[in-house]
């Protein structure tokens, strides 16, 4: 009987040992430490299923149809682009319109702009993490407690339930892109849509 409580004592221990010495280390905290590299292409990887292409940088036509203005990428809707005349009357038929490039929106709340995400000081290059994570998180322009919400069709509601190591992630990846030096339209609320 005493060789059994022996044998039983020792696989218990042994167990133990081995469930603490295998434990991830970061485990305890929820947080994983990702090298420099690791997070820009973690970052790339979330930047492109997330679709922020889609809104945030031009699109020129190509033979296959439009495509990304790679020279502009992430610079949003660009200062310089021209949109012709709105017809508000659409409203009343449940349409919102968007910009050929996909830059700019109207709908009931006047017409928005993609802002621009590039490594610029016009973009998020002056931007700290938390600001980055204010603005996802609780749609916040320009990721100031203060300022306004972020207008539509800016998903922030989808994005507020990233982990902190994606936001991160996502943030080292744009600061690591090239500056697009454009300055974005100011939105236009829907009583001054001429």
């Amino acid at each position: 009987m005493k060789k059994v409580t022996i044998v039983l004592a020792m696989a218990a221990l042994t167990t133990t040992i081995l469930v603490f010495s295998c434990k991830n280390p970061s485990a305890d905290s929820g947080t994983v430490t990702l090298s420099q590299d690791s997070l820009v292409k973690k970052g790339a990887y979330l930047v492109s299923v997330m679709g922020c292409d889609d809104c945030h940088s031009n699109k020129v036509m190509g033979a296959q149809g439009p495509e990304l203005d790679m020279a502009n990428r992430f610079g949003g809707h660009l200062a310089s682009a021209q949109l012709g005349p709105i017809d508000k009357s659409q409203l009343d038929k449940g349409w919102v319109l968007f910009s050929m490039a996909q830059t700019a929106t109207f709908g009931p709340w006047g017409i928005s702009y993609a802002a621009n995400i590039s490594s610029s000081e016009h973009g998020i290059g002056n931007w700290t993490l938390d600001q980055f994570k204010l603005a996802l998180r609780e749609g916040k322009y320009k990721g100031l407690k203060e300022s306004r919400p972020l207008l539509p069709p800016m998903p922030w509601e989808g994005y507020k339930n990233l982990k902190d190591e994606d936001l991160e992630a996502i943030f080292t990846y744009l600061k690591s892109t090239p500056p697009v030096d454009n300055v974005v339209p100011a939105w236009v609320p829907i009583a001054e849509v001429k």
